[in-house]
């Protein structure tokens, strides 16, 4: 095996070598003493880093800054990997560059894919639905029919918790000796880590189980068949790093790494956001740029945005993480007909500034539920009166309302569009949640089949239905239909963002309009100037900015002169002549 200290790269003074060091560094922050264990890293990093090398294969470190992203099951959007692929042209033609998978390893499915059985294989049944013959090589087939279309692949990965199928469980609880024992956490009662909140609060009683063969109890911080696993020991960390190069080398360009606040746990805290978990996220993505920069790695931390940014580190953590408190300010917008919420959201002083090289992820929808969590009383209050239309919507007592987008605005195709203007504009890497294209709805099915196989009434189930594919075609067939009314102005407002606006980066700048209105300028690498404008409101609405504005409604090619009178919900993308939207008064 070779060594750290047998490279030639670590004897020179070049930057490789001061990579390698700082990979070494890093591993020694948070398991100081473990040499053997980080030699055995460290050669199974330079042995991809230098099959990736050979391959001479090439990759733009910052490609997911100009991402759309689409988020999807496999099975319920298409049924199966080959049928994904023959869905690959659909999702080219609607602007999507990027395919986040929802889990697709293998597992018993007691949490939709999150209980991962086996790190190392793909659900037997996306590869065949069948269940009869199936061929990896749907996989693979799937990967560079998507390459070819330069549309990258991400896929979840949970690196928290595993299921209680996992073999090393099995085994840990089956033999006390087990060297897999260690790779969880027990205690003989289930008062350990008092501090630490139950986070499936309503569906789970504590984050303890009793395993009655040990005669001890496991921990898990969200179901009793997903027990955490324990990076105490330094071989669970080795074990993720294998698991990532051996889905690297497959052609996956990134992983959504789920549930990454609760990695580190340690007695008399509540064990978040815990400074050995930031270490864990140090040293993995030094290992993923160790063997190619661009790998991306997007952190799922449903936190309040001052404790996310540590995530981003100076730049050396995640690539991307999730901005979910802007997502219930989007429809708080929306429900006060107001502005006020995004600025509020925005402000520095509540979403601080990102390193250089980082990215928000932002959505309007994702696979659980519109979070509440992070709003206060009075708005939580007030989202579940406008929003939830159904008891069966509620999770978590109140904390969350699992509904689709049709169905939060009622089957109203307006605000539907209103919304993914405001999310394709703002700043941050916009995600679509499969189906919201064209207005899928919530299905009753979908939640009595998870509770008839788990037992569990997981109201999250609502929103991750099966596309009916022939009766979304011929609705698209159909002017009139909702689906229609939502679907082609949507896509081009997709076509737009990922052929005209990929260079936003600076942050919005908002103007102060009349209530109702919604407004701000972003500017292109190329030096035009784009005023965002909206109506939040069901009625008509009179813009009037001083000096009067004039440009090309880059939605629709119209010349736009002001004053002008705004339809309800009424969407705008304004190409202003001479920048003079930023000069301009608009209240």
């Amino acid at each position: 095996m070779k060594t750290i200290k047998d490279s030639e790269e670590f004897r020179t003074s070049s930057p490789q070598c001061n990579r390698d060091k700082n990979l070494k560094t890093l591993w020694n922050q948070v398991y100081p003493g473990e040499e053997v264990v980080f030699e055995e890293v460290y050669s199974a990093l330079l042995e991809f880093r230098q099959s990736i090398l050979k391959e001479g294969s090439e990759n733009d470190p910052l490609w997911y800054q100009k991402a759309v992203v689409y988020c999807l099951y496999v099975d319920r959007f298409a049924g199966s990997f080959e049928g994904l692929t023959g869905r690959l042209e659909y999702l080219q033609g609607l602007g999507v560059n990027c395919l986040w998978l929802l889990p697709i390893l293998d597992s018993p499915m007691r949490d939709e894919g999150f209980d991962v059985r086996n790190y190392y294989a793909i659900r037997e049944e996306l590869l065949d639905p069948t269940g009869i013959n199936p061929d990896p090589q749907e996989f693979s087939n799937f990967l560079e029919e998507a390459k070819s279309r330069g549309i990258r692949i991400i896929f979840d990965l949970a690196l928290n918790h595993c299921s209680k199928e996992h073999s090393f469980f099995r085994e840990a609880c089956s033999n006390k000796s087990s060297r897999y024992r260690d790779y969880f956490i027990w205690s003989p009662n289930p008062d350990r880590f008092e501090d630490c909140r139950i986070i499936f609060k309503g569906l789970v009683e504590s984050n303890w189980s009793f395993e009655p063969n040990t005669k001890e109890y496991y921990l898990h911080r969200f179901y009793p068949h997903q027990p955490d696993w324990n990076y105490r020991n330094p071989r669970v960390l080795f074990q993720a790093l294998e698991i990532m190069l051996h889905w690297k080398s497959m052609g996956i360009d990134g992983f959504r790494m789920d549930a990454v606040p609760y990695l580190w746990k340690e007695e008399g805290t509540n064990c978040e956001n815990l400074p050995g978990t930031h270490a864990i996220l140090k040293f993995l993505r030094a290992a993923v740029d160790f063997v190619q920069p661009g790998t991306l790695l997007l952190a799922e931390a449903c936190q309040p945005p001052t404790d996310v940014v540590a995530y981003f580190g100076n730049g050396d953590e995640v690539h991307g993480a999730y901005h979910f408190p802007l997502m219930p300010q989007i429809y708080l917008a929306l429900a006060r007909e107001s502005s006020q919420p995004l600025l509020d959201i925005l402000d520095p002083r509540v979403t601080p500034e990102i390193p250089e090289g980082t990215s928000w992820f932002t959505f309007l929808r994702c696979h659980d539920e519109l979070t509440l969590e992070m709003v206060n009383n009075e708005e939580r209050a007030l989202l579940n009166e406008v929003y939830c239309h159904d008891p069966d919507w509620s999770f978590r007592e109140g904390e969350g309302i699992s509904a689709r987008l049709a169905d939060l605005f009622q089957k109203r195709a307006l605000p539907i569009l209103l919304m993914h203007s405001i999310l394709l504009t703002l700043d941050g890497v916009p995600i679509l949640y499969y189906g919201d294209e064209f207005a899928e709805r919530n299905q009753k099915k979908s939640l009595e089949e998870f509770e008839s196989r788990t037992g569990l009434r997981d109201s999250r189930a609502l929103v991750r239905g099966r596309i009916d594919w022939e009766r979304v075609e011929r609705k698209l067939d159909d002017p009139e239909s909702l689906e229609s009314r939502v679907f082609y102005p949507l896509k081009k407002m997709l076509k737009i963002r990922t052929q005209r606006l990929t260079s936003l980066r600076e942050a919005p700048q908002f103007h102060k309009v009349p209530q109702g209105l919604c407004a701000y300028s972003r500017n292109l690498a190329s030096g035009e100037e784009i005023l965002f404008l909206s109506n939040l409101s069901a009625a008509k609405r009179n813009f009037n900015p001083d000096p009067p504005l004039s440009g090309i409604d880059v939605l629709t090619g119209k010349k736009i002169h002001t004053p002008m009178i705004l339809p309800a919900y009424g969407i705008f993308w304004i190409e202003v002549s001479e920048n003079s939207a930023s000069s301009a008064t608009f209240d």
